[in-house]
């Protein structure tokens, strides 16, 4: 299967991952294409500062790259040579000495609504208690349902889920992507509209990071780049950029080809839904940037900005989600 032409005779790879089950089965669908190709892979499991803060609230925790630091650690360190992330947890800006070598095909980019006794958010009782611990997730939910209790909730989906069943919240949110990864889909009850919740920056596509310049291992990973994901992920973390987020704040972008143009819908919204400002454009796929770019500028400029120090004033502005 290799073509010893383009110099990707097979190799022994290693990659860096986090413990949890979606991590550990992203790093796994990762290894088995890998190994399609001929390559030997190993999975080092790194514990991350995000694993071991469990009992806070992740927005008042605060850091970038809670859940990619040691990994990074261990690829500065030559103990792996790639890692694995979901795309959404990776700050917009790698710190220096690391670079994305592929962006993965992308699943599902849109939220779930799961419950087990209510069909659709619209359903949920007055007061109903909403689990997330996304304050874009929170802020969109806010805009249309006012009267929604919402909690935090926090650990690995399985934790989530079981919650949930326990009665402890009537409804959570999650990406669907993660849920149709682990086949865990049984309590979905509604995929989300992007009009009425705009996924975050990079939802559904995972991430492959490498050290910077290291052009063997890179080769190895081409297969994995997926242009469409590439180019729909670029302009949303462009748009999350130009409004200051490697962090996990009320800002959702989806980027998408529409006839042949490369499509964003993006928002800034107040935590409590009480302001939500959204923008709509579109753009060539060679400009994708350019496109998130602009419309930060645009979203900052009609209010986007007081949105967002008051956000980071009352100290919300939270770390990626797990």
């Amino acid at each position: 299967m290799t073509d010893s032409h383009n110099g990707s005779h097979p190799t022994k790879l290693r990659i860096g991952s986090r413990g949890s089950q979606l991590a550990l089965w992203q790093a796994n669908h990762i290894s088995a294409l890998l190994r399609a190709r001929g390559h030997e892979v190993e999975i080092e499991i790194i514990h991350t500062t995000g694993d071991k803060i469990t009992d806070v609230a992740l927005a008042m925790v605060g850091t970038k790259g809670m859940f990619t630091k040691e990994i990074e650690e261990a690829l500065a360190a030559g103990r792996v040579d790639l890692a694995v992330h979901s795309l959404k947890d990776l700050p917009t800006e790698l710190p220096p000495g690391f670079e994305i070598a592929a962006i993965t095909e992308r699943q599902d980019p849109r939220d779930a609504f799961c419950s087990r006794h209510y069909s659709s958010f619209q359903e949920l009782p007055q007061g109903a208690r909403v689990g997330t611990s996304s304050l874009r997730r929170q802020a969109q939910l806010k805009a249309v349902r006012p009267d929604l209790d919402i909690h935090p909730l926090r650990g690995n989906v399985d934790t989530r889920l079981r919650k949930l069943e326990q009665g402890e919240y009537d409804a959570i949110i999650l990406a669907s992507a993660g849920l149709n990864r682990l086949g865990k889909t049984q309590l979905v009850k509604q995929i989300i509209p992007v009009d009425i919740m705009c996924p975050a920056a990079g939802q559904g596509a995972l991430g492959i990071e490498i050290r910077l310049g290291d052009a063997a291992t890179r080769e190895h990973l081409e297969f994995l780049n997926d242009p469409a994901a590439r180019a729909a992920t670029t302009c949303e973390r462009a748009l999350l950029n130009s409004l200051g987020g490697g962090c996990q704040v009320p800002i959702g972008a989806f980027a998408e080809m529409r006839n042949g143009k490369l499509h964003l819908e993006s928002i800034v919204a107040d935590p409590d839904g009480s302001k939500l400002l959204r923008d709509s454009r579109d753009g060539r796929i060679e400009d994708a940037e350019k496109l998130g770019d602009a419309a930060g500028a645009a979203l900052l400029k009609r209010g986007g900005d007081q949105i967002l120090e008051a956000v980071y004033g009352r100290g919300l502005a939270v770390p990626p989600q797990p």
